[in-house]
């Protein structure tokens, strides 16, 4: 494999600060609703080249109890600029970290990349508590049962 020469600082995973993250009550306790966050000032770098990537960035969840506070968000999402990490480790990662902040019912991140090579990227990745997932499914697999006796 080609050693590349680095134009870039590229740090690791230790340098995304969780830290920043703020949250605030959600006051309608027990009223679904969807909060959607969109950017598309996303970035990070190749953990091969060290080039820099950009996506655009979607979270979609509903909240239990927390909601994310916007500023502290974009502090946290500014610490992955220098961190090389590919992009399906990045979905996860932030993913993971907005989970444990704020214990969401349900959570999806996705990531959509600017081509590089032509080739367009997109990774989603979805979180589900446990009681919402065994209600999800039980309603999917009545749906379908409706939909075979028919």
């Amino acid at each position: 494999m080609k050693e590349y020469k680095l134009r870039y600082e590229k740090r690791g995973y230790e340098a995304i600060d969780t830290s920043v993250l703020e949250t605030f009550e959600y006051e309608y306790k027990g009223r679904r609703i969807e909060v959607i966050i969109e950017t598309d000032e996303f970035t990070s770098l190749c953990p091969r080249t060290g080039l820099p990537d950009f996506a655009k960035l979607r979270i979609r969840y509903i909240p239990r109890d927390k909601i994310i506070e916007l500023k502290s968000l974009k502090y946290y999402l500014l610490s992955y600029r220098n961190v090389g990490i590919y992009y399906e480790h990045a979905v996860n990662r932030i993913l993971e970290d907005l989970v444990k902040l704020c214990d969401p019912i349900e959570m999806h991140v996705e990531l959509e990349y600017k081509p590089r090579g032509g080739i367009k990227t997109i990774v989603r990745a979805s979180y589900y508590s446990d009681k919402h997932r065994k209600e999800f499914f039980k309603e999917e697999i009545e749906r379908r049962n409706e939909r075979i006796s028919i």
